[in-house]
């Protein structure tokens, strides 16, 4: 890594936005995963409908797909993107006691969608907190990650692989 040129950086170190006018348009995917961990008893609140604020795990659902629109922003130097899909899945987790959010996010464009990708995720697990923290204070947000990315330059890239 040492010696590469940094590509959103000005040879004086300014800011910018990368031009990516002359990329070439290619079909790009990107798979992001996080989890909240909980109480069994705050878990079976919100699998049963029970929660204050309404729908846990529809609310996360819909605050994940905004948030991946609006990455550009909150993200500098972000492209503003046209998504042609994101899909949000909320599941009890098999390995914890807690929901695990997993974000898929594609486009046909000119440059990736993991920004937007582990943005849905991390908005999702926020909205789970928010709308359950009547219920459990100390719920933890952790282990958000890149799974996987298709397309552009750089091809295929899967984590562990």
């Amino acid at each position: 890594m040492a010696g590469d040129k940094l590509t959103h950086l000005t040879g004086d170190g300014s800011a910018y936005m990368v031009d990516v006018a002359d990329k070439n348009v290619t079909r790009r995917e990107a798979v992001a995963s996080g989890r909240v961990m909980m109480s069994a008893d705050t878990l079976a609140a919100i699998l049963a409908g029970d929660a204050k604020k309404g729908d846990v795990i529809g609310t996360a659902r819909i605050a994940g797909i905004m948030a991946a629109k609006k990455t550009h922003e909150l993200i500098p130097l972000c492209h503003p993107l046209m998504l042609s899909k994101i899909n949000i899945d909320i599941d009890q987790g098999t390995d914890f006691t807690g929901l695990s959010v997993t974000a898929t996010v594609s486009l046909s464009g000119k440059t990736g969608v993991e920004m937007e990708t582990l943005t849905a995720v991390s908005v999702a697990c926020l909205t789970i907190y928010d709308m359950a923290k009547a219920l459990e204070k100390d719920m933890e947000i952790g282990d958000i990650k890149l799974i996987s990315k298709t397309g552009g330059k750089s091809g295929t890239w899967t984590r562990g692989a």
